[in-house]
């Protein structure tokens, strides 16, 4: 098959045939079109599109950045503004450029933009200029991005009818082509009827791709010739009289605009009867959903319209035109009103009808019945299955068929299956990116309460760190002023981030200083608006203008707190006004807490997301430094996620238990990990990552694959796909490249992702329909068990109920990566257990066992490509040479090279999934070439074994001999006592040896010199590289006199020969010159060794059945014992308080008394 030439400026330049585009990009494309439709009209006139970004219109300031090659042949103007209200007055401005005789255009059409509460807070400003009206070649869109399932925001947002209170008319497109016709039809209904024109968007629409028409004449617009209008017209004029302004609208403008949407068929009837029966209104989504529903349930098509069943589309919902409301209702039994979140719609139908008379006045019905009770969900949103169950049983008793009762028998199994389901025990909760400068800003002292804000530090308000709610954004410390005269509470840390801070929180500053407040405001400089894609804030902000800022509002007392103290030229900052390392955060905040009245810490720290973004742009300096763990000697305290609170911090189980280790793929170079008190972390400095793909030889018989045999779109046949995985790692890239494979193909599609602040490592899902005819496709998103392949690149959320509710036993492949990957609540529980048990049950229960395939995925692909963002891909290749992608290879890998990114690494990913399915065996063998070989024993006897060699090297034969000999008494002992039961021998095996082999400095230093590290270093790096280690040695530092901790230093490679001359002189260990073995800690582990022994074989001589279990519980309290230092101590408290408490129980165990006998 020839594939289409295809070019990624098709979205812009296409002007014929089929433009693959996005919902986004489709609001971009549109002012381009109105812009060529004035030109042919002989206008001359420009664009102005000014507002404040926010999901779901997080990405359209992006996407005209990206295409300002294009802007200026169209005269299009765009201005991102400091916030949505300031925008709304310069769009205001734009219509009166025509009134002074000065203007250089005919018109100025224009689009303002704002996620709901950016619209609710604009409401003034917009009310004002609606009200006053638009130029006769100009015209304005009212753009809301409206999120009825609160993804992205934490307020319902559905703008209907604040739209409606402004009398400003409002359409609601349903799919991506209508973006671009509806805003078309929007600016002509702006000039025709003068006033603005709401224009609600909603993540279904705006964050979705599809193939629009590429015919600049589209649609065709009609004036209507049947209006009336006042002699001075309805466009903006000056002067104007704020009194008439009311009743022009009335009289004229929503009339003028109700006549142009009658003659232009916004409002129009979707699925026609020759004898309508049973009428659906609906609007937007809802239309979509009742679509879908009515496919479902087999009433579509001639089906639909033989029994009557009839459906009008509201392109405007709002105001209604009540004489096509009576027309499509006249005589109908019942009509059925889909809307979300309000009844607008049903209340214009129950007042156009209202004077119908009795038989041609249908029941109407919406989110309740006839008799009150609800039949829609309000919350979060109702699915097209929640439309199939009202109109199944609204229908039953003129039609019914095996079809629906099938369809209704699945969904009720499916709804009593999500019923009896539990809830997961951890979830994948958005959180801050590896790196982030709010891993470390939003952390208070101990006895001090934080308030969050609006931004990314949101997400700290769910990690523990008594930092408790939040408010609108640039209200941040004004909660505070109405408490603080109520409360104990004397003073409080208010989080503002940069953005909010240029946007409105200024205000906020100025009003607590008015108010005198005792509060300290951190001021959290990122340099981007990270929440909504890392924007650079609109306009020119620094820390130093902040600085000056605020002490100019009032502010006496300000520090700037940093990771880089020494970047700031001389006298950029006041001299009252100290630079602090952000290691000195804490004292920072001490301070502050006891100053009274407003003062302000100015956190200077770059996004890390933005970092990334800027170092492979090559704009940023990349650091030739990577962090490496050795494992062997780290202790799996978790000390460093309490430190860094990072997620490239992940977990590594070995045979001594659970230990750290970097995701380096991840990792952002924050480097804060190394804070933690462990001596196991050291700095790679230069060289660069190993990688075998480049190097491994593809094995002969997998150099050539055999195509597969793929799905086909036969018979109107949708074959859908959901991708489900973790925000940030390429997710809606898997997406991007089907539907452009498939678009080049010649087919079509729809493309939704949902995220939201998932963007944030949260669950990100992508919804795609893949067909051959546009007819074929109905709602956006996948509706229950409609799946054809589930591509699982994350298990957590593949096992979650979004991708479930898609699963079905008789049609859904599933194909999901086995790989672990942690979620943000490790950084706060070390000890924290995957579920992976409970995600298999999950799936197996959705989808069954034998549709389900996993795969090593990320260990694999990491390995292969020294990358783990390669994964995705290797998953793609694998379910395609399983035979469950409808598209080309050819096709695949052209919309990889037009992506641009990665090509050859990406290409080569997508080929070592598919040999995986050939061959994993072989796979798997050519990725080892980098695996670092840990030994892992099994069995008691392994264990033993392996532990004794490690004490010999620890010490000698003769300390070995002490802790087999323990072993087995213990043994022999369960053996004896308590046949049949396991588990003591183990435990005390591996805990024996854990406190025995005690981590002094003469173990730190073998654990680095013995080989395996450099084993574990030369596997991970190439190239020439040193190294720096990141100690605190008692003998060689001093107590932080602030802290009362010893402070980690930092040591060049000529520790690493320092420490090989150290572990030889283990033999002091316990002698009277053990120098390292004269403090308080070394002294408390050789005694917890001892007493560990002495404590076993009290239980092994006391054992039996009954306290077996008491017994191993007792055996196991050394798993709690971990850490070096001071983080030691903190968990030794808690270990021999447990201990205590669990020998007291074994020393006087409760007895029950037999009853006695009647």
């Amino acid at each position: 098959m020839a594939l289409r030439t295809v070019s990624l400026d098709d979205k812009y330049e296409g002007r014929d045939g089929k433009v693959y585009i996005t919902g986004t990009q489709a609001l971009v494309r549109a002012a381009m079109m109105q812009h060529l439709r004035d030109e042919s009209d002989g206008l001359k006139t420009g664009c102005f599109i000014s507002g404040y970004r926010g999901s779901p219109m997080h990405n359209l300031d992006k996407e005209l950045w990206a295409g300002k090659r294009f802007l200026p042949e169209f005269d299009i103007h765009f201005l991102p503004s400091i916030n949505e209200d300031l925008a709304a007055t310069a769009i205001w401005g734009t219509q009166q450029a025509g009134m002074f005789g000065d203007g250089n255009y005919d018109g100025v059409f224009s689009m303002w933009y704002g996620k709901g509460p950016g619209l609710d807070r604009s409401i003034d400003a917009i009310r004002h200029a609606h009200q006053a009206g638009s130029a006769q070649h100009g015209g304005v869109l009212c753009i809301v991005g409206d999120d009825h399932a609160l993804t992205s925001t934490d307020s319902p947002a559905a703008h209907e009818t604040l739209f409606a209170d402004m009398l400003m008319p409002v359409l609601y497109p349903a799919n991506v082509q209508e973006i671009v016709d509806y805003s078309l039809y929007g600016w002509a209904m702006s000039r025709f009827a003068g006033c603005w024109v709401g224009f609600k968007l909603i993540p279904d629409t705006v964050d979705a791709a599809a193939p629009i028409d590429g015919n600049p004449s589209r649609p065709a617009i009609v004036r209507p010739n049947d209006v009336t209008m006042p002699p001075d017209g309805l466009n903006i004029r000056f002067p104007d009289s704020w009194k008439d302004q009311e009743p022009r609208s009335h009289i004229y403008k929503m009339p003028a605009a109700i006549a142009f949407a009658r003659a232009n068929g916004i409002n129009r009837i979707t699925h026609g009867s020759p004898k309508p029966r049973y009428g659906i209104i609906a609007s937007g989504k809802a239309w979509t959903d009742a679509r879908q529903a009515l496919a479902e349930l087999g009433l579509d098509g001639e089906m639909g319209a033989g029994l009557g069943i009839t459906m009008l589309k509201m392109g405007m919902p709002w105001p209604a035109d009540q004489e096509q409301l009576r027309e499509f209702a006249d005589g109908l039994e019942e009509v059925f009103v889909v809307e979300e979140k309000h009844h607008l719609i049903e209340q214009q139908l129950k007042n156009a009808l209202y004077d119908l008379p009795d038989g041609r006045r249908p029941r109407i019905i919406g989110q309740h019945d006839e008799t009150g009770a609800r039949i829609l969900p309000v919350f979060p949103e109702y699915t097209p299955e929640d439309v199939t169950r009202v109109l199944a049983k609204r229908v039953a008793h003129f039609h019914t068929s095996d079809r629906i009762d099938a369809r209704l028998r699945f969904l009720d199994a499916r709804a009593a299956a999500d019923a009896k389901r539990e809830e997961m025990s951890v979830t994948r909760l958005p959180y801050f990116c590896s790196g982030c400068p709010h891993n470390t800003s939003t952390r208070v002292p101990e006895g001090s309460r934080g308030v969050g804000g609006v931004g990314c530090h949101f997400m700290s308000t769910y990690m523990d760190r008594n930092v408790l709610t939040h408010c609108h954004m640039g209200g941040e410390g004004l909660n505070w002023v109405g408490q603080e005269k109520f409360v104990s509470t004397e003073h409080v840390f208010q989080n503002l981030g940069d953005g909010t801070y240029f946007h409105s929180g200024i205000l906020a500053i100025r009003a607590c200083v008015a108010a005198e407040s005792n509060i300290t405001f951190k001021i959290l400089f990122n340099d981007a608006v990270a929440m909504t894609g890392g924007q650079p804030i609109d306009g020119t902000l620094t820390p130093m203008a902040i600085a000056a800022q605020v002490a100019a509002e009032g502010v006496e007392h300000i520090v700037v707190v940093t990771d880089e103290p020494d970047k700031y030229p001389l006298g950029a900052f006041a001299k009252d006004i100290k630079v602090e390392h952000r290691q000195g955060l804490d004292r920072v905040q001490r301070q502050m807490r006891e100053i009274k009245g407003v003062s302000v810490i100015i956190y200077d720290q770059t996004c890390a997301a933005e970092k990334r973004r800027r170092r492979k742009r090559g704009t940023l300096i990349d650091p030739p430094r990577r962090m490496l763990i050795n494992d062997l000697v780290c202790e799996g305290c978790g000390d460093c996620n309490e430190k860094s609170n990072c997620l490239s911090v992940v977990p590594l189980d070995t045979t001594f238990g659970r230990k750290r280790q970097i995701d380096q793929s991840a990792c952002n170079k924050d480097f804060s990990c190394a804070d933690g008190f462990c001596p196991s972390f050291v700095s790679v400095v230069g060289g660069e990552m190993k990688r075998t793909a480049a190097t491994t030889a593809v094995p002969a018989h997998l150099t050539h694959l055999q195509e597969p045999t793929r799905p086909s779109f036969n018979g109107g046949r949708t074959y859908s796909v959901l991708v489900a995985g973790v925000g940030g790692t390429g997710v809606v890239t898997i997406g991007a490249l089907l539907t452009m494979a498939t678009h080049m193909e010649g087919n079509v599609f729809s493309t939704v992702d949902q995220f939201g602040m998932a963007q944030k490592g949260g669950a990100v899902t992508s919804h795609i329909r893949l067909a051959a005819s546009e007819d074929d496709i109905t709602a956006v998103k996948l509706n229950v068990g409609a799946a054809d392949l589930v591509l699982g690149c994350d298990s957590l959320v593949t096992g979650g109920d979004i991708a479930l509710s898609v699963m079905s036993p008789e049609k859904t492949q599933v194909i999901v990566n086995g790989h672990e990957q942690i979620t943000g609540h490790f950084t706060r529980n070390p000890d924290l257990k995957f579920p992976t048990g409970e995600i298999a049950d999950r799936m197996t229960e959705a989808a069954g066992r034998k549709n389900i395939d996993q795969i090593e995925a990320t260990k694999l692909a990491t390995r292969l490509l020294g990358d783990s963002i390669a994964t995705n891909l290797f998953m793609l290749g694998y379910a395609y040479q399983r035979g469950l992608i409808p598209v080309s290879k050819e096709a695949i890998e052209k919309a990889i090279e037009l992506n641009g990114i990665a090509i050859d690494m990406n290409k080569s990913a997508f080929a070592w999934g598919r040999r995986a399915v050939v061959d994993m065996d072989a796979v798997r063998q050519a990725a080892e070439a980098t695996a670092v070989e840990r030994d892992m024993p099994v069995t008691v006897d392994e264990i033993v074994a392996h532990r004794s060699r490690e004490l010999s090297a620890y010490q000698n034969d003769a300390y070995a001999q002490r802790y087999t000999s323990l072993v087995e008494r213990v043994r022999k002992a369960e053996a004896d006592k308590a046949p049949g039961m396991t588990g003591l021998a183990e435990a005390v095996a591996r805990y024996a040896y854990k406190l025995m082999a005690y981590k002094d400095e003469y173990e730190v230093a073998r654990l680095y010199s013995d080989g395996r590290f450099e084993h574990q270093l030369h596997n991970a790096f190439q190239g020439d590289f040193e190294l720096k280690f990141h100690l605190a040695p008692p003998i060689l530092t001093k107590l932080n006199p602030e802290t009362g901790l010893r402070d980690k230093r930092t040591y060049g490679s000529w520790i690493f020969s320092a420490m090989r001359i150290l572990a030889k002189l283990k033999t002091l260990r316990g002698t009277p010159f053990d120098f390292c073995g004269w403090s308080g800690e070394r002294r408390m582990e050789r005694k917890l060794a001892t007493d560990y022994g002495t404590t076993m074989l009290e239980i092994a001589k006391g054992l039996n059945h009954d306290n077996h279990a008491l017994a191993l519980q007792i055996a196991n309290v050394p798993e709690r014992i971990r850490g070096y230092g001071h983080v030691k101590e903190k968990h030794l408290e808690l270990a021999l308080g447990e201990r205590e408490s669990l020998l007291k129980t074994w020393r006087s165990p409760v007895t029950i008394a037999p009853a006695a006998a009647e």
